[in-house]
């Protein structure tokens, strides 16, 4: 984790992102975040629905595609065009404070299959936290399409250990904002009825 008062340049994303890319997850439990609950950790798991039918599905699909769940003004990742494949670094950035606090996460597992579309990323060393989080859309049985994450995290820097509530208040937050864009993207562009 590195923190910069205003947005860092791209040589030091690089250089962030070459550092950490060849390193180990900085939790033992990878994929776990395909169950309910991992001991040790917060446990959360959240979900809007989105609507149903195709548009609503393909637009939610790009949404994530795309990395947009992440709400603008405070948060983004880098590279932005980063391929949903397993084995991906990115830089996950959120603004605290006024600072930007840069981190390293990898692409753990993907879905995408007719039901479900999505992915999870695990923390690297150059994190505050440690743990995993999936981004997924669900069709279920009746068509109702979705948008859910899940999580198991906990502290790893002493900064955020020191600040868990508002590191807990955060991620509400980042949860809040996130849901509420892909209920907005997906429903770009569908009948005021769907």
């Amino acid at each position: 984790m590195q923190a910069f008062i205003s947005f860092p340049k791209k040589d030091k994303i690089a250089t962030f992102l070459k550092e950490q890319s060849p390193l180990p997850y900085s939790y033992p439990e990878v994929n776990a975040s395909k169950t309910e609950q991992v001991e040790g950790y917060d446990n959360d798991h959240n979900k809007i629905y989105l609507g149903k039918g195709e548009t609503i599905w393909q637009n939610a699909k790009i949404a994530l595609k795309n990395w947009q769940q992440f709400p603008q003004d405070w948060t983004t990742t880098l590279p932005q065009k980063t391929p949903l494949k397993n084995n991906k670094t990115v830089a996950v950035f959120f603004r605290m404070f006024g600072i930007w606090w840069m981190n390293a996460a990898r692409i753990v597992y993907t879905l995408d299959d007719a039901q479900r579309f999505g992915f999870a990323y695990g923390t690297l060393p150059g994190h505050v936290e440690r743990g995993e989080e999936c981004f997924w859309i669900e069709k279920e049985a009746d068509g109702s399409i979705f948008y859910h994450i899940r999580a198991f995290s906990r502290p790893r820097f002493w900064m955020a250990r020191l600040g868990y509530p508002i590191a807990r208040a955060y991620q509400r937050k980042f949860v809040r904002q996130s849901m509420q864009r892909m209920h907005q993207l997906a429903n770009q562009n569908t009948p005021a009825h769907v």
